[in-house]
């Protein structure tokens, strides 16, 4: 029997088949799934910023795009995934407030979704899927079975990617 396991928010979450994952409410946060189809080790990751640069004192390192891709990395070779053969996912980064001025610094789940994108890149990583953008919020499942990802978004149903 399988677990639901629940990665919350600024946190992140690896797990071994028959397992899965979940993260509730992402709005303009990024939720980055990766997996290993070989070994079906699975991790999730709930970002809310895309830079750790900019902050002088971080304690949590799930809470940025560029520290958590590199932690769940880590802790899911800890439990036999290869990095060579993880693809990812990713769910979030929506506009959820809208703005009168033009102002990029508020587009914040615009800048998340471009980061995590550019840093998986940079890694190698390929992304199967991206559902990013949008104003609602959303709901992610992601099973080590088959690195299915279930998005279930508030009047707009559910979704498989």
């Amino acid at each position: 029997m399988s677990t639901m396991v629940k990665v919350g928010m600024a946190d992140l979450k690896v797990v071994e088949h028959p397992d899965a994952l979940t993260t509730l409410g992402l709005g303009s946060c990024v939720g980055i799934c990766l997996y290993d189809p070989m070994s079906k080790v699975t991790g999730m990751a709930h970002i809310m910023l895309p830079s750790s640069k900019a902050i002088r004192k971080n304690e949590n390192v799930a809470k940025f795009a560029d520290t958590a891709i590199d932690e769940l990395i880590k802790q899911m070779q800890l439990k036999g995934a290869n990095k060579t053969r993880l693809t990812a996912k990713i769910a979030g980064g929506a506009q959820m407030f809208s703005f009168s001025s033009a102002n990029d610094s508020m587009k914040i789940g615009e800048r998340n979704a471009e980061a995590v994108r550019a840093i998986l890149k940079s890694m190698g990583i390929p992304i199967k899927a991206d559902e990013t953008g949008g104003n609602f919020g959303r709901t992610i499942e992601f099973f080590s079975e088959n690195g299915k990802l279930v998005i279930k978004t508030a009047g707009k149903g559910i979704k498989e990617i």
